[in-house]
């Protein structure tokens, strides 16, 4: 099982949607993984196979295994920015 964090500013709307619909897509796919939606600092200090979240967050996280998503809710652009990212990361 892989753990994913989805991050937005504040933890709570963008980054839950993206939460469920990640999970949609790990179900479609058959990869195993526990998703968890954060804010930007409490992520700071997590552990994760792969975070989640846009460009603008993306940039701060050093030495971490990030995928950049350019929606946070338009499944079938998510599923283009991680679906690589997810298979890498579940192997």
């Amino acid at each position: 099982m892989i753990s994913l964090l989805t991050v937005c500013g504040n933890g709570i709307g963008s980054s839950l949607m993206l939460k469920m619909k990640i999970e949609e897509i790990c179900a479609e796919n058959g990869i195993d993984a526990q998703v968890e939606s954060i804010d930007f600092n409490a992520a700071q200090g997590r552990k994760a196979d792969l975070i989640v979240t846009v460009k603008e967050l993306a940039e701060q996280f050093e030495d971490k295994n990030v995928a950049i998503v350019r929606s946070y809710i338009n499944k079938k652009k998510i599923t283009e920015d991680i679906l690589d990212a997810l298979k890498q990361a579940a192997q």
